[in-house]
């Protein structure tokens, strides 16, 4: 668990996963089935980890590839934008293209659309995280979606491989998606795979009971991961967090907002977790904080543009009256 600590406390990080092109329905409330304008800005889970990093003052560097078309060129300039280091971006040509998500600010009966057809970051090769020099960074971070298919699922692999190599730690988020795979089987091999092979392990209940097999074995899944000297946070959503960490149990709760949409949340917590850590916090500060910026984001239209900065992190946990008790 130390090692762990000491990676993520170089703030630096090396991001694995796929950044796609978010269209947002304008103004916040507006249906997308009935707008007239809508906004653009960067997504992708492993993208908006790489901006909600940068914006609290980290680096990271986002492992992928973006199709050579406007809108791959659009998601380059955007992880630009905010900051990302993006040397280790591969451009395809060719029919493969970057992924479109398309939503609006309404919690109600939320829309979500995403375009995931042949998806470009799935092109991600062997030869591709071997040219990142891993010593550059403190810890390594992939999302459970880069696993969904071939090459990406053997290139992440490696990357872990290297990673532990160069004495970096793994950190996993599981986030799930079923859209994106062959099958519920493959995805809960694959998945579990990752989970044996990561230092720190970040999930829903929904996601850890996937892995177990079952929804009610979810929180035996979390500690059995832990009892193996993982560090596991197990989000259960409005009731909090519990987080393992060498032998402890952590509760934590939420700071309640009025949302206006469900995504992103996850993408921030992981962010703003990382981003505590560094700056040396104690690790329920540091849990804290990420549900915060979890709070932040589903409050505000976008992902990646609505992450917050390190001054307006620091301004919304000031302005609450403390996390919910659980």
């Amino acid at each position: 668990m130390s090692a762990l600590i000491a990676g993520i406390r170089k703030g630096s990080f090396v991001v694995f996963g796929r950044a796609g092109m978010d269209m947002f329905a304008d103004p916040p409330g507006t249906r997308a089935d009935e707008a007239d304008t809508f906004r653009a800005d960067l997504g992708g889970s492993s993208a908006n980890i790489c901006a909600g990093l940068c914006k609290l003052g980290m680096q990271s560097a986002l492992v992928t590839s973006v199709s050579d078309d406007a809108v791959g060129r659009f998601c380059t300039n955007r992880l630009r934008h905010y900051g990302v280091d993006t040397q280790y971006l591969k451009v395809l040509g060719g029919e493969a293209r970057v992924s479109l998500a398309v939503y609006e600010s309404c919690i109600e009966d939320f829309q979500l659309v995403i375009y995931r057809n042949n998806a470009v970051d799935f092109q991600v090769t062997e030869e591709d995280v071997d040219r990142v020099n891993y010593d550059n960074f403190g810890a390594l971070i992939t999302a459970g979606t880069v696993f969904a298919a071939e090459p990406s699922r053997s290139a992440t692999f490696r990357a872990f491989e290297n990673a532990r190599a160069a004495n970096l730690p793994v950190i996993f988020d599981i986030d799930y998606r079923p859209y994106s795979w062959p099958s519920a089987e493959v995805a809960s091999v694959v998945l579990t795979r990752a989970g044996e092979e990561s230092d720190l392990i970040v999930g829903n209940d929904e996601e850890f009971g996937f892995m177990a097999g079952s929804m009610d074995k979810g929180l035996a899944k979390a500690r059995e991961l832990a009892a193996k000297g993982k560090m596991v946070i197990y989000k259960m959503g409005h009731e909090g967090a519990l987080t393992f960490a060498d032998g402890e149990e952590i509760r934590t709760g939420i700071y309640p907002v009025t949302a206006i949409k469900p995504n992103g949340a996850g993408d921030s917590f992981m962010a703003g977790l990382l981003a505590a850590i560094a700056e040396g916090r104690p690790l329920k500060e540091a849990v804290l904080r990420g549900s915060a910026c979890a709070s932040m984001v589903v409050s505000r239209p976008g992902c990646a543009p609505a992450m917050p900065t390190t001054s307006q992190l620091n301004d919304f946990l000031a302005a609450c009256s403390g996390p919910t008790d659980i």
